[in-house]
């Protein structure tokens, strides 16, 4: 809970595949000085990875871990629902309107970011996407019902999910429809979450929050 006692506002982190909930929260000790009365929560993902039982992902990743297309399909369907059920959740108990809350996600909790928020009915405040993929966005056109700001970063020196993730899924966003897609590339970073973006990131959402 933020110090004042009073909830005006919540950012929601998702972690990435093989960390969990805890992962992302000490940016919370970064950002709370900055974003007064707001809420930081993590959800852990809904599965065990198969090389680790103390490490989680949302759904299965083919060329990690050796599962199916169709598996891993399935499994974004099924953590989507998941996700989807808990952001109705913390909106009904902390009493919050989906333009109080941020979506923030980090490499495969990007994916689930930017496949859960434009579907879902209403909009939220804002999204921001660190080191992640625009999945099934060729779908995203004929399913997408609530548009939001994005903002997308990525490191240019990213060896897990490449750059050229950033304009594929400034693209595909456009494409469905997004009139609000911005974009950062932090020079220098790895797979991460560098100071500048963290910076930028913090920027966009106090302005998406009314903080500014």
């Amino acid at each position: 809970m933020p110090e004042s006692g009073d909830v005006t506002s919540a950012v929601i982190f998702l972690h990435g595949y093989g960390a969990n909930g805890a992962d992302l929260m000490g940016l919370a000790d970064v950002l709370t000085d900055h974003m007064p009365d707001t809420m930081f929560l993590a959800p852990d993902a809904p599965e065990n990875t198969a090389m680790s039982p103390m490490a989680l992902q949302w759904f299965p990743i083919p060329w990690i871990d050796g599962s199916s297309e169709e598996d891993s399909a399935n499994g974004l369907r099924s953590a989507a629902q998941d996700l989807e059920s808990y952001l109705d959740g913390v909106m009904i108990d902390y009493d919050l309107l989906p333009e109080q809350v941020i979506i923030f996600g980090f490499s495969q909790g990007t994916m689930m970011a930017l496949h859960v928020a434009p579907r879902r009915e209403d909009s939220v405040a804002g999204v921001v996407a660190f080191s992640g993929r625009l999945l099934e966005h060729e779908l995203l056109v004929d399913e997408v019902t609530s548009f939001m700001p994005v903002l997308l970063v990525h490191g240019d020196e990213d060896d897990v999910v490449p750059i050229a993730a950033l304009p594929h899924a400034a693209e595909g966003l456009e494409a469905a429809g997004f009139k609000e897609v911005y974009a950062h590339v932090m020079p220098g970073t790895a797979h991460g979450i560098g100071p500048d973006g963290l910076e930028v990131a913090l920027a966009f959402m106090r302005q998406q929050l009314g903080m500014e």
